[in-house]
This record gives structure tokens, sequence and C-alpha cells, in this order.
């Protein structure tokens, strides 16, 4: 390349930048007091796929966007959704499913802080939580709900008075993921029980067969809108691998958490039992640490999102039903303890930290049985990741306090497993799950 492309190359960039930051929420069209919710929440400029989606659905046209995780997609949705009920105002305007709990609940949290200036009413219907008590937000014909598939097919089957049939919008959030949880059938009763005369959104990460059958069932005539096409990770995010046995694990983990201190982490487990084992084993070690997983009920669920949020834990040990979707500001590490099996699950875990502009870091530990299912990730990238650089000497030092961790650990699962026995409960956030530790400073006491 000679020396004058490369400069008219970086001039090039130079002036889309500027670009970018000519582009407003006003400019977009949006009304004055939806850009000053946009304000409060100090969104200062759309992002691309704000910037491509919100004129395109100002036109009221359906729309398939295709955007990664952590670009801000609920925006390109929520605000020309809350400025078509600013138009005429209506209950049950529109409908936003989404494929977890804690993503609807999320959602939910954006739409009412972006519409609360207008009086917008929100109502969150998933699963876990009381049927009755959701039954009665219904009845109060709120503007938005926002649901995951399943519960809301109840209601719209057992609840006496709910019907959707003025919807004027439908939303399908991470529509990939939706029908990866087998929520096919629920969708395909959902889209017969509401009106054909109405506006569609269909997000997804990525475009599989199954998401391109659905547009085809429910989109009239959509606008595709598309910010990347290949699987990437954000540019700002330094990611590294660690080889290491697989008994060296929980030692190397602790040396990274110990190096790394002062950051928030997130530490992705394949397993339920091993998000548990994982914390239980860290608050052994003095450190604060919760775990999410599926096997917890709502109420803890977040509970434990919301004391990472508040930054009062500093690690959340999470299963992949906490990948996804959920905006957790502040992550500054992403750890792949367990590596994953789908390589499609590495991008949407990393998307945790390095969000919107920030930097972060993700290590992924590759054990020897690892190998293959880590070279696929690199295959699916598209680059060759450097080594995490570690001391051997300097862990192993950590050895001897690590396995008396593993140790009680080990016992607190097994007080964990005979209370669940007992109380036919689900597991909790291992907050007072440090019985054994109890017991044993009571006996050296004595």
């Amino acid at each position: 390349m000679s020396n004058s492309d490369s400069e008219s190359n970086s001039s090039h960039s130079e002036g889309e930048e500027e670009e970018d930051e000519k582009v407003t929420f006003k400019s977009l069209g949006i009304v004055d007091v939806l850009c000053d919710a946009c304000e409060q929440l100090k969104w200062k400029t759309p992002t691309k796929i704000q910037r491509e989606a919100i004129p395109v659905a100002l036109t009221g046209k359906d729309i398939i966007g295709l955007a990664e995780t952590g670009s801000g997609k609920t925006g390109a949705f929520a605000l020309p959704i809350l400025q078509a009920l600013l138009d005429s105002p209506q209950r049950l305007f529109a409908l936003m499913l989404t494929p977890t709990r804690e993503l609807a609940f999320q959602i939910s949290e954006q739409v009412c802080a972006l519409g609360t200036s207008i009086g917008v009413k929100t109502a969150v219907i998933v699963g876990g939580m009381d049927n009755m008590s959701q039954a009665l937000m219904l009845a109060k014909k709120p503007h938005i709900i926002v649901a995951t598939p399943g519960r809301l097919i109840d209601h719209l089957e057992n609840t006496k008075g709910f019907s959707l049939s003025s919807l004027k919008y439908l939303v399908m959030d991470e529509a990939d993921r939706i029908l990866n949880m087998d929520f096919g059938k629920e969708i395909d009763k959902i889209l017969k029980l509401i009106p054909r005369q109405r506006k569609t959104y269909l997000y997804s990460a990525t475009m599989t067969q199954k998401v391109n059958k659905l547009q085809r069932a429910s989109l009239c005539d959509p606008v595709k809108v598309q910010v990347s096409s290949k699987y990437q990770t954000v540019d700002k995010l330094q990611q590294f691998y660690i080889f290491i046995p697989v008994r060296y694990k929980d030692v190397y983990l602790v040396s990274i958490l110990n190096e790394l201190a002062g950051n928030s982490f997130m530490i992705f487990c394949s397993t339920c039992a091993n998000t548990q084992r994982v914390s239980l084993l860290l608050r052994n070690l003095g450190f604060t640490a919760v775990p999410l997983n599926g096997q917890m009920n709502q109420s803890k669920r977040l509970g434990a999102l919301n004391k990472f949020k508040s930054k009062s834990r500093s690690i959340i040990l999470a299963t992949d039903v906490a990948s996804r979707g959920l905006d957790i500001p502040h992550v500054d590490v992403v750890i792949n303890f367990d590596i994953p099996t789908h390589s499609k699950d590495y991008i949407h875990r990393v998307g945790r930290t390095a969000r919107a502009g920030r930097s972060g870091k993700a290590i992924t530990f590759v054990t020897q049985y690892d190998v293959e299912l880590y070279q696929r990730i690199e295959h699916l990238i598209g680059k060759k990741l450097p080594l995490y650089k570690t001391e051997e000497e300097e862990v192993m030092v950590l050895m001897e306090r690590v396995s008396e961790a593993q140790r009680l650990a080990k016992l607190d699962m097994a007080d964990l497993g005979k209370k669940r026995k007992g109380n036919k409960g689900d597991i909790d956030d291992t907050e007072d799950s440090m019985g054994v530790r109890k017991q044993m400073k009571k006996k050296k006491r004595k």
C-alpha cells in the first residue's frame, strides 16, 4: 500500500467517526421527549444498529435486525415503539418476547426508563413467578408486555379476559436463542393468537435456518438491518488462552483472581453444580462470589445479579443462562473456566465485557480435553489467541490453601445437598451455605 493510500484510508475513517458524532437520536427522527429520556440514560449518540434500524422502523416497516450482543438492540426497537405509542395511545400495544427471564426483566427496565416521562406501564410475564399476581397485572392492561413464550401462552389460554387481539407491535429478541430453546411450538401458537395486521421486529445475533423460517412465517416485506455479518468479538477486547492440566484449574483460577484483583469478574462454568462448587471454594478463600444458574429460583437469581450489579460482589459464576442479553455494565474480565461446547457461545460469553466502547479481558482455560473445542473457537473468530502468561512456581505456592478450600467446598456441597432434599427447594446463592465452616470454627473454639 502506498503512503497516499494509507493516508486517504485514515482520513476516510476519521470522516466516518465525525459523521457518527453528528448523528443524534433527534436527527434519526426521535421526538424530543424520548431524546431527553436517552440523555438521562446517558445514551449520547446512537449505536450502529440504532442508526440503521430506527429510521426504517419509523417508516412503519417490519425489521430483521442482525446485531451482536451489547450493540444497543433494545433501544433500536423500544424507541420506535414508544414513539408510535405516543402517536396513538392504546393498552396492550406491544409484546416483546425473550428467551430468558433475566433478559425480560432487563428489557422491561430499559423500556420503563425510556418511557417514564410519558407514563408507560409495562408487565413482565415469565416463569418462576406467581401466576395470580401476573394475571392481576394483565387485568390492568399495561401498554407493553415483556414475556417468555411459555408463560405467555399459559396466560393466553387460561387467564380469563386476557387477549392480545388489538396488539400493534411484536418484538422477538434473541430469536435464534428462543428457537434453540425449543420454543418453536409456543411461537406458532402466539402468532395465531395475535393480529396479522401488526408491525414485527425480529432481532437475532445469528441468522440460522430456523430464524429464516420464522422470518418468512411472521414478517411482511421486511427490511434487513445488519451490523456485523461475520462472527466477531469487539476490537477493544483482549483475548487470551491458558493451557493447563485439568487438575490444576482451581489453583490457576485463584492465581488469576489474585493477580487481577480490583476488577469485576464473570466466570463461566458448564454446569449449575460447578458454579455452586467454585463459588463456595472462592468464598472459603475470602473472595466475594455469587453463583447464577438455572437451578436457582427467580428471586434468588435476581438477588445474585443485583449484588453483582451493585458491586457488593466482585465475582459472578454463571452458566450460559447468563451469557446472552444481560447488560451488566461493569464486567472487566470474563473467564471461561469451562470451555463452551458451542463455539458461538464463546462470542456471547466474552461479549459480557468490552461493551459500549470500553475495554476488557477474556481468558479461556484449555485443558488436555478441550483442544478440539478450542481450535473450533479460533477458527470461528478467525484469529489465534495469545497465551496468557503465568509463572508456574508462583501459582503452585497457592496449592495447599486451594486444596483446603476444595475440601471445605466439598463438605459444603454435601451439606447443601442434604438441605435441598429436606426442603425440596432450589439452590440458594451460597450466601448462607457456609455451615460447615461455622461448625468447624465452633469446634476449634471449644
